[in-house]
């Protein structure tokens, strides 16, 4: 029997083990389904924390829940530090960050040192699954040559594999499960051996005919939000200008049930995806001496709006005959988006940082965030204060950043003396709400 038989055999009889690397908000949801299914799992981070906290059965994901921990280690998993342990794995997914630099280029370092610590732990009939957002080309450049050198024949002895993760957290329409799930092979055997490793935990694999077009799907699907959602925040402003409700006109438009989908405008983008993923492919682009146009001004409209809330919050406080600097600001919400702890690349962050270089006393309420994170961006020694009629009347400003739905927002309207609201919560007009 051949290793591609081998092992596709082993995933359908649920004997094999699969590792995941990184153990955040794709590789923890991904084990969680292996183990669903019966099948064994072993997450690997280079986080001591994490591991810690996994191996105690407790989970640091807000929408998480510690008993799906507990459960899991019931079954056999186990986390560690140790890239060794790889070696006991026939599959090896990879779910490691891919931020941008300082000069934002593509930061594949995550995926390129995880790889050369696993080199030495790599065997005969094992799958390397690579599901973090990257380049066209990527997989076979970076891994493929890496795997290759080892003295693996890819697709005869080793299977090489590109799988981009599709995860909404906190949205209980679409889980790990549900969300159909893109697979590329570096050859016909890899992308065999990856439907495989995915169809035992998720209910729809779809095939593409590389891991480069796997690759580009992924950006494809993350650039139609960004531009559209570019185009929304754009149509925001002139709204604004002409004193028309942009939140009214998407509801009304909505109602079309063809030809038109709805995207929403906010303070800026957050998130790992969206914010990051479109500079991926304009990077790549430019080696082909291609210029993107359009996917690049959708980036400018968004980078810049959280300086344009803030214009619009300087303008409302000027009106009440106080100035940003020296005023009482609350950030209401900071997590990127509604309902879950994740503050990776969060608009908010940005909007801290203005207010304060501004001069603003800045406070923030957050459930999902008690304490402010050390982040790359920017770390306040803040925590969340809790909303009461007598916190919330304190402040000069409440701008509401992240429209969580554990929010008191009548009780918020009914104390504040300024909402800025960048979320359109409040659609009715009301002398101490501005639209952002």
């Amino acid at each position: 029997m051949s290793f591609t038989d081998l092992i596709i055999k082993k995933f359908k009889d649920k004997n094999a083990i699969v590792g995941i690397v990184g153990m955040g908000y794709v590789g923890l949801p991904v084990m969680l389904r292996y183990i669903d299914v019966g099948i064994r799992c072993i997450g690997l981070d280079v986080d001591s924390k994490k591991v810690e906290l996994l191996n105690q059965g407790k989970s640091y994901i807000a929408h998480i829940p510690e008993s799906k921990i507990s459960k899991a280690k019931e079954c056999g998993f186990m986390a560690t530090s140790d890239p060794s342990k790889m070696a006991d794995c026939d599959a090896i997914i990879l779910c490691v960050p891919t931020p941008l630099n300082k000069y934002r280029e593509p930061d594949i370092s995550y995926i390129t040192d995880s790889t050369e610590k696993l080199l030495p732990f790599l065997k005969e009939g094992q799958v390397l699954s690579l599901e973090s957002t990257t380049y066209p080309g990527t997989t076979e450049e970076e891994l493929k040559v890496r795997i290759e050198k080892q003295g693996f024949r890819i697709g005869e002895n080793f299977f090489l594999v590109y799988s981009p993760e599709r995860e909404d957290p906190a949205n209980p329409k679409f889980t790990t499960k549900t969300i159909p799930k893109i697979v590329g092979g570096s050859t016909e055997n890899c992308k065999n051996v990856g439907i495989a490793l995915y169809e035992q935990i998720i209910d729809e694999v779809v095939p593409v005919s590389s891991t480069k077009t796997a690759e580009m799907t992924k950006l494809l699907e993350n650039i139609h939000r960004a531009v559209n959602i570019g185009l929304v925040n754009e149509m925001k402003i002139v709204a604004d200008k002409m004193d028309i409700d942009i939140h009214e006109v998407i509801r009304a438009a909505s109602t079309k049930p063809f030809g038109f989908t709805p995207y929403y405008p906010g303070p800026g983008l957050g998130g790992h995806c969206i914010p990051i993923d479109p500079f991926y492919l304009t990077w790549k682009a430019r080696e082909f001496g291609i210029s993107t146009r359009f996917i690049e001004l959708a980036g400018e409209v968004n980078t810049n709006m959280p300086h344009w809330v803030i214009s619009k919050l300087t303008n409302s406080l000027n009106n009440m005959g106080k100035s940003i600097k020296g005023s009482k600001i609350l950030i209401l919400g900071i997590a990127y988006k509604k309902n879950v702890d994740d503050m990776r690349e969060s608009p908010s962050v940005e909007l801290m940082n203005i207010l304060e270089e501004k001069g603003a006393e800045i406070a923030y309420s957050d459930p999902y965030v008690p304490s402010f994170p050390n982040i790359r961006k920017h770390s306040f020694n803040l925590n969340s204060i809790e909303l009461t009629p007598q916190s919330v009347s304190k402040f000069d400003c409440i701008l509401l950043a992240t429209n969580h739905d554990i929010f008191d927002y009548d009780l918020i309207k009914n104390n504040a003396k300024l909402i800025v609201d960048t979320r359109g919560v409040y659609s009715k007009p009301s002398k101490n709400i501005v639209k952002a």
